[in-house]
């Protein structure tokens, strides 16, 4: 197992915005880093899985639901450091989105908790930036989803 905090070299992660038409599925992380902030379900891929697979299984730990994955974001680098300037966390995290095809929404997992938020409601939340611009992005991009015409 790789070590997150203080690692080797870079982890690469997964999140999912997962969308039902003007809502956002959101989570609130139960483990470092940004423990207790709202966050996008996602988590580390696992060897062998592709990145897809790493998404659909992190959403459906963390909230209950099966999902389907449409389209690739972004990618972001999260690099922190801690007091003494050394890299406690580095992430290559890559952003897909998607929406829910089953499931029932319930927080497990690393999840604390989970729930659809508006767009509006995730703007003025207390939340990382690079967050609130992978969302903004994958509205940008793909547009309000709208699971019932899927």
């Amino acid at each position: 197992m790789i070590d997150r905090r203080y690692p080797a070299r870079p982890i690469v992660g997964v999140g999912t915005v997962v969308m039902d038409s003007d809502m956002v599925l959101m989570i609130k992380r139960g483990k470092p880093p940004r423990q207790g902030s709202w966050s996008l379900p996602g988590g580390a891929q696992e060897l062998g899985e592709t990145i897809r697979e790493a998404a659909r299984r992190e959403v459906r730990e963390e909230t209950g639901l099966q999902i389907e994955i449409f389209g690739l974001i972004d990618v972001v680098d999260s690099v922190r450091s801690d007091a003494d300037d050394k890299i406690e966390y580095h992430y290559t995290l890559i952003d897909l989105a998607g929406y829910s095809v089953g499931g029932t929404l319930m927080a497990g997992g690393d999840a604390q908790d989970c729930r659809w938020f508006t767009r509006t409601e995730i703007n003025a939340m207390d939340i990382w930036s690079e967050t609130k611009r992978i969302i903004s992005l994958a509205g940008d991009k793909f547009g309000a989803i709208d699971k019932s015409n899927n």
